[in-house]
Parts: C-alpha cells; sequence; structure tokens
C-alpha cells in the first residue's frame, strides 16, 4: 500500500495546506459534501484565507485538478518504468505501477479528478475541463510507449491515442466499482480490473505466456 501523500510535499503555505485538504477530503467524501469550513479546518487556515487564495469553492476545485495533475504528472515521470528499453515492458510496468498504488481504503487510492468530474461535470464545465486534463494528461503520458510497442509488435486497427485511452478508462472505472464494496474488499475488485487490463496489453502484445507468468 502507499500512504494517502506518496508524492506530494507537505504544504508549508495556506494555499497548499488547502489544495492538500482538497485532495484528501474529495477523495473521501466527495467535492459537494465538502465544505468550505470543513477545507478551512483541515487545512487549519481561517475563511479569510480561503478566499484570498480562491474566488470560490469551485475555483478551489480547479486548483485542486490542476495540483494533482502536477503531482501525479511528476511522480510517474520519474518512476522505475521508464528504464526498461522495450517498450512493451514500459506499458505494462506502467500498469504494474498501478497495480502496486492500490491499497488501504479507496480514499487512500483513487483520482481525486475522477471524483469531482463525477459529481461536477453538468454543473461545473470549469471543473469537467480541469479534471480532463488531468485524466487525459496521464493518458497522453503513456501514448509514445504504446505507439512504439504497436509498432514493434506490428499492432493495426486502433490508434495509441485510443489505447492510452482505454487505459484509463480501466482504471477510472475500477476505482468507480472499488467504491461499491465493503473497505475490506475495496483494492481487490480495483486490482482485479487491472490485471485484466494487464492481460489484454499481454494478448495485443504477444507476450510470451512463460514471461507473462514471471511479472
Amino acid at each position: 500500500m502507499v500512504p494517502n501523500r506518496p508524492f506530494r510535499q507537505t504544504p508549508t503555505n495556506a494555499k497548499g495546506k488547502l489544495l492538500e485538504a482538497a485532495v484528501q477530503l474529495v477523495r473521501g467524501n466527495g467535492f459537494a459534501a465538502t465544505s468550505v469550513d470543513q477545507l478551512c479546518a483541515h487545512a487549519g487556515v481561517t475563511k479569510g484565507a480561503f478566499f484570498h487564495h480562491f474566488a470560490s469553492k469551485e475555483a478551489l476545485g480547479v486548483a485542486a485538478a490542476d495540483y494533482w495533475s502536477e503531482c501525479t504528472g511528476a511522480f510517474f515521470a520519474e518512476a522505475p518504468f521508464h528504464h526498461h528499453a522495450d517498450p512493451v515492458d514500459r506499458v505494462l510496468g506502467y500498469i504494474d505501477l498501478r497495480l502496486s498504488l492500490i491499497g488501504g481504503p479507496v480514499e487512500s487510492f483513487s483520482c481525486v479528478a475522477g471524483t469531482m468530474v463525477q459529481e461536477a461535470f453538468r454543473s461545473s464545465a470549469a471543473i469537467r475541463i480541469a479534471c480532463e486534463a488531468s485524466i487525459m494528461g496521464n493518458a497522453r503520458a503513456l501514448e509514445a510507449d504504446i505507439a512504439e510497442a504497436m509498432v514493434q509488435r506490428g499492432v493495426t486497427g486502433t490508434t495509441a491515442e485510443s489505447l492510452s485511452r482505454h487505459v484509463q478508462v480501466v482504471i477510472q472505472g475500477a476505482f468507480v466499482v472499488a467504491k461499491t464494496q465493503e473497505e475490506s474488499a475495496a483494492p481487490d475488485m480495483a486490482r482485479d480490473a487491472l490485471r485484466h487490463l494487464r492481460r489484454y496489453f499481454e494478448f495485443l502484445f504477444r507476450v510470451p505466456q512463460e514471461r507473462s507468468a514471471d511479472q
């Protein structure tokens, strides 16, 4: 299990504390159920400090999605799977890393952007756009490795862009379905979906069974 703050620096100023509070409270309670008062209490700042940095709760939601994008983007950019020479190993390594991040209560491994957009996709275009940028940014980060793997293995009939989006669809869907489970069963539900995703890419890229079994 990776803890709730595995890739984010401990904030030292009011704005950073509010963004970190948003990450933790939105993951656990949802965006609509998280009030400005709760955010301020969790962050240990005044309501005046909140409105000094954010014009509204919606503005905080947009900033939280951007903050999440920045932190997760840096984390995945520095991950060891990039060191694999074979692009197939890089793609599978990304999925393996995502698998390793799943553990504990759902709010410790789910996605802030995915959680917010489920609530606000109709009510806030600004939040929807920020969440789309976050989720699709993760997809685009994997696109070059998938494209190289497709050329190497002669995969046709689809695009790297479409496949990279599919990875995020499975991950986000896994988080949603995990939320339907009792806390003890939620991680296994999410991991099961990602194991099927890994298996799909093994078949697509024709990874030998003996090699796959060693992963």
